[in-house]
């Protein structure tokens, strides 16, 4: 028997979200390789993240930036329920894709989803959005977003 670390067990539930017994399962099924069970967890989490993309989600957040008065974002991110939606986490992810669009000056949604996060360039801003989907539960969609930067002129 491996002998499963409550360090591991928390550190683990912090980056998934997933409960304690579904944590140390992970840990037991990866012998305690703590990488091995974090990939097992994300993939599994990412596996729901996507069968939930077909419920509706028209509750949320619309989230603003505004970098030294220069340069704007204005963000609506879609979630399933209200409650979800005035979560600390959920508020933390308006805020960073906020900040993303607003340093990378995407064009438009898919180019957006598919950019590498400014915060963590391992990953893709749609990989970040749906690690959000697997750890708050619900369906997360970015719905539209408008960067503006002062003197710029914009062609209807």
């Amino acid at each position: 028997m491996t002998n499963i670390l409550t360090g591991d067990i928390k550190r683990l539930r912090e980056l998934t979200g997933v409960g304690i017994t579904d944590a140390k399962q992970a840990l037991v099924e990866a012998k305690g390789d703590f990488d091995k069970a974090l990939a097992a967890m994300r993939k599994k989490g990412l596996t729901k993240a996507n069968k939930r993309a077909e419920r509706e989600a028209r509750s949320g957040l619309i989230g603003t930036y505004c970098h030294d008065g220069r340069i704007g974002v204005v963000l609506e991110v879609n979630c399933e329920t209200d409650f979800v939606a005035k979560t600390d986490e959920f508020k933390e992810l308006v805020k960073d894709l906020c900040l993303h669009i607003a340093a990378s000056e995407p064009q438009n949604k898919a180019e957006l989803l598919s950019q590498p996060f400014v915060k963590n360039p391992e990953i893709t801003v749609g990989d970040y959005v749906k690690q959000h989907n697997a750890k708050l539960g619900e369906n997360i969609i970015v719905r539209r977003f408008e960067r503006m930067a002062l003197g710029e002129v914009t062609h209807p």
